[in-house]
């Protein structure tokens, strides 16, 4: 029986050794890492405007990823969406190091295959070699326990990579195992 090897591992053995071939890359602090994972959630005014969904969006972001979230404050009024200045608008956990490699590890393996009718994620990356996944429902991640639909939220994902274009950070996800839809073939249309 093969042993699980965790992320932190498997970046530092085969998955380097796999970059440097696939890459052409022949010094190991030039291949492309993970910098940061930003995990945030933005708060719908109508829904999550009491104090007790506030604190459930905090505790539930603190079971996904192992860190205290932080609030973010809205910097204007803006009266057309009832925003003052200074309300919470959103929550935000940055992760770096060995807890981000856990949440990431997790997210792979365990959360991605619990999406219901799951397909793969998309190949589009934002130029920089940064990716983000965007989840309907933080329900999902195994530490949640099940929430009253009414308490469901969205989450953003945001992996930053250190890679400078699309191509090498793409690589690198491919090679952890971030499930990536199949390109579609054309099909060559048939005018008679």
């Amino acid at each position: 029986m093969k042993k699980y090897e965790s992320l932190h591992d498997r970046l530092r053995g085969p998955i380097a050794e796999a970059l440097k071939k696939e890459l052409n890359i022949t010094n190991v602090h030039a291949l492309p890492r993970i910098q940061k994972i930003t995990v945030n959630v933005g708060m719908n005014r109508s829904k999550m405007d009491s104090k007790e969904s506030h604190e459930f969006v905090a505790k539930s972001l603190a079971e996904m990823t192992g860190q205290k979230a932080v609030f973010t404050l809205s910097r204007k009024a803006i009266s057309n969406f009832k925003i003052r200045e200074g309300l919470k608008v959103g929550a935000v956990v940055t992760l770096h190091g060995r807890r981000m490699e856990e949440f990431l590890d997790r997210l792979l393996s365990y959360v991605l295959p619990r999406i219901r009718d799951f397909r793969g994620v998309t190949t589009k990356l934002d130029g920089h070699g940064n990716y983000a996944i965007g989840l309907k429902d933080h329900s999902i991640f195994p530490e949640i326990p099940p929430a009253d639909a009414g308490k469901i939220f969205g989450v953003q994902i945001q992996i930053t990579t250190n890679a400078k274009t699309d191509a090498p950070a793409r690589a690198l996800l491919k090679h952890m195992g971030v499930p990536f839809r199949p390109e579609r073939t054309e099909k060559k249309s048939s005018k008679s």
